[in-house]
């Protein structure tokens, strides 16, 4: 076992570890500088002190080189309050120079020594020229970062059709890869515009719990399949994994009646659920399809 400070970086919330520095002690939500490939960075602690596997960090373990000093947390200050104009600087480059791209956001060196602007395009841009022009402008160094479509939201944030943050944006540390298979695992509609998130592709919520509801999914009958219940033969209507009852259509004599059973009390031929099965996927859906 390592003993490590787990930190996290201002844009982001995943986990980085590095060794403590002798002699210092710290606290939860504390500012730190430390070191990393890109030079002395600031980071905020998560974990004061953990200890992990050595399988998990990568070595050699870069260390904390110190805590945050006041005029460490000024420049800090001073950089975040000079983001709005930064970007409204580089957005009007942008358009005099009549670049096909999107500047989302920029961010400073926690010592002023840089400025990286983050952009989307559909495709390659030469932006060798807005860099001279950044630089004219700044004095510092100049860094554009091209960036996807997921990350886009997970940069600018917002609110998900479920009314809380994205998840992109405020608690997942990477990107999953996520299938129309786990929504029909869930049982959901394909309509797009119900799977999909911000961005346009499909919600990383689905991923959530996807491992029981596949699992739940092979031992469902399919909808519209045929099926033995106590009260006689019926066709299922729906399914609820959750609490693992199946709704059932029977047909008696004087009409059709609807009923909820628990799946062990009915029966049914159990075959592989849409196992290789041909896509006949609307086009709109086959879209949110990750790259």
């Amino acid at each position: 076992m390592v003993k490590v400070v787990a930190t996290k970086f201002r844009t982001g919330c995943k986990l980085y570890y590095f060794a403590p520095n002798p002699g210092e002690t710290y606290a939860r939500n504390m500012g730190v500088i430390v070191e990393t490939a890109k030079g002395p960075e600031y980071a905020i602690v998560v974990y004061p002190e953990k200890e992990v596997e050595e399988s998990e960090i990568v070595s050699p373990l870069k260390p904390v080189l110190r805590i945050a000093t006041k005029k460490d947390l000024e420049n800090i200050a001073r950089g975040e309050a000079r983001r709005p104009e930064a970007v409204r600087i580089c957005k009007e480059k942008v358009l005099a120079r009549n670049l096909p791209m999107k500047i989302l956001d920029c961010e400073f060196a926690f010592d002023n020594s840089k400025v990286i602007f983050y952009f989307t395009a559909e495709g390659r841009v030469d932006f060798r020229e807005l860099v001279r022009d950044l630089a004219s402008v700044f004095h510092i160094r100049i860094e554009l970062r091209q960036v996807g479509i997921r990350d886009e939201t997970k940069i600018l944030g917002g609110i998900a059709p479920c009314g809380r943050e994205c998840c992109c944006a405020g608690c997942m540390p990477e990107f999953k890869k996520v299938s129309i298979k786990m929504a029909k695992n869930q049982g959901l509609s394909l309509n797009p515009g119900k799977i999909s998130g911000l961005c346009g592709r499909l919600m990383c919520c689905l991923g959530y719990e996807n491992y029981y509801y596949a699992d739940a999914f092979k031992k469902m009958p399919k909808v519209g399949s045929e099926v033995d219940t106590p009260d006689g033969k019926g066709t299922v209507v729906t399914t609820n994994m959750l609490k693992m009852e199946v709704r059932v259509k029977i047909e008696l004599k004087d009409g059709l009646t609807y009923k909820d059973f628990p799946l062990e009390k009915i029966r049914f031929k159990k075959g592989k659920q849409d196992k290789e099965e041909k896509e006949t996927l609307d086009p709109s859906v086959k879209q949110l399809l990750d790259e």
